[in-house]
This record gives structure tokens, C-alpha cells and sequence, in this order.
């Protein structure tokens, strides 16, 4: 069975990183990698924020039959 990453540069820090490119968080549908969601729940968490959260398969790789058109 074959599978698909997506290889991207991180919106925020802009160091490349692989992704699940179905679940993978965004904005503006450029890809956040999982160390800057990280770093921005430790700020969010001192503003008395909830963090942001991100499905659990988004930083693994997609089985090509499951990708979306």
C-alpha cells in the first residue's frame, strides 16, 4: 500500500516539515507544523486560553486510497 505526505514549510517558523495533507492544521491554507502549535498552546495557555488542538493522524502519513480530490 502506498502513502502521502505532504512536505511543506511551516507559515509561522518556515522550516520544512511532512504532513498528512488531509488533516494538517492551516490558515489561509498554508500548513503550521506541530512545533509552533506547540509553542503558541504555552502563550495561549498563559492568556488563560483553551489550546489549539489538531487531529491526532495530521503529522502522519495518509494511505494513498484515503486521499481527497
Amino acid at each position: 500500500m502506498s502513502c502521502v505526505l505532504l512536505y511543506a514549510s511551516c507559515l509561522f517558523c518556515k522550516r520544512p516539515f511532512s504532513c498528512n495533507p488531509s488533516f494538517v492544521p492551516s490558515l489561509k491554507n498554508r500548513p503550521i507544523c506541530k512545533s509552533c502549535i506547540g509553542a503558541a498552546n504555552i502563550i495561549r495557555g498563559k492568556m488563560g486560553l483553551e489550546p489549539l488542538t489538531y487531529h491526532n493522524q495530521a503529522y502522519e502519513p495518509l494511505p494513498e486510497n484515503e486521499l481527497r480530490g
